[in-house]
């Protein structure tokens, strides 16, 4: 087959690449106005530039008449979605399911117990030449921990917990099942799991049913001195209602995301206290690139020999977008 594939990796420097489609280089350029490859009309499988605006991974879509298959390289599709009204029917969406467990995984370890053990305040001494000696500090031993959003990256997230000597694990998704680990709850009972949480980390993808789902009432229902740790997207957490919770001193929070994204200079956010925040630096590391390398090949090699593609969250219809897959919730 014939068909133009538009890559955010230089075609070149992917081993394995299948045979047939015409493979073009386009990730945005650093000032988003990068002209593009060729027609966008004569793209059949656009794999969308990885941690850029959704502006400019959208612009070309509403040209792309040809295409078949929109391939995310980030776990959730929140991004491209909005350009998905300007595509034809059958057009399949794909998530990187796969490609982003691990290093979110590591991250979110790293900020429970940055957080616990006090490493912020810690940096900020060795900067002032101080020695803070004599505090004890809360350890990950012992404490329950709650995971909102029990997919791919969720599981993970418990397999690097499961040497801690945790208490306790819950597990909760948008419904109910049961795993190896033990039972996944529904989202339906976090009223009865958040107050017998110390840790609660937010794992699930951006939807209409979990934007703003840590609002005010989540937030009050957690348990005093309790930490939220938030490796999903920005605006799952009702940044004002947990200003409100973070200026009160009643809980603590560690955020890899926020809303707004990227954090203003000015926002309070920085500098309320008990807080710790990375620069949404989940995904890019060193395990991304061979892992999303991976995952193309893997998928064109599919969409060349028209076989089953892997990770496909919705397809493109007449009535709007039908759902025929999960997000990793």
């Amino acid at each position: 087959m014939t068909a133009d594939v538009w890559l955010p990796i230089p075609p070149d420097e992917i081993a394995g690449l299948p045979d047939g489609p015409h493979y073009l280089f386009w990730e945005g350029g650093d000032d988003g106005r990068q002209e593009y490859p060729a027609d966008p009309a004569d793209c059949a499988f656009y794999v969308v530039p990885y941690m850029r605006p959704a502006a400019l991974v959208t612009r070309p879509m509403p040209l792309m008449r040809s295409v078949r298959v929109v391939q995310t390289l980030s776990a959730g599709t929140d991004n491209v979605e909005p350009g998905l009204t300007a595509l034809p029917d059958g057009v399949r969406l794909c998530n990187a399911r796969g490609v982003h467990e691990a290093s979110t995984a590591e991250l979110a370890l790293t900020l429970v117990l940055a957080a616990l053990r006090g490493i912020p305040g810690f940096v900020r001494a060795q900067d002032r030449g101080e020695w803070p000696a004599g505090a004890f500090y809360p350890a990950l031993a012992d404490r329950s921990v709650l995971i909102v959003g029990y997919g791919a990256i969720g599981a993970a997230i418990e397999d690097r917990l499961a040497p801690f000597e945790l208490a306790r694990v819950a597990r909760v998704a948008r419904s109910g099942r049961t795993t190896a680990r033990g039972p996944v709850q529904p989202l339906t009972d976090l009223p009865e799991l958040l107050p017998h949480a110390d840790v609660v980390i937010l794992s699930t993808p951006l939807t209409r049913d979990t934007r703003g789902l840590a609002d005010a009432a989540f937030l009050a229902r957690m348990k005093d001195g309790a930490l939220l740790v938030n490796v999903a997207r920005g605006p799952v957490v009702d940044t004002g209602a947990l200003l409100a919770e973070l200026e009160s001193g009643r809980i603590t929070a560690a955020l890899d995301v926020t809303d707004p994204e990227p954090l203003p200079p000015e926002h309070p956010l920085w500098h309320a206290p008990g807080v710790l925040i990375s620069p949404h630096a989940g995904g890019p590391t060193s395990a991304f690139r061979p892992r999303a390398e991976r995952l193309l090949v893997g998928q064109l090699t599919r969409f060349v020999n028209r076989e089953p593609l892997a990770n496909v969250v919705l397809t493109t219809g007449p009535a709007g977008r039908t759902t025929t897959g999960a997000k990793g919730a």
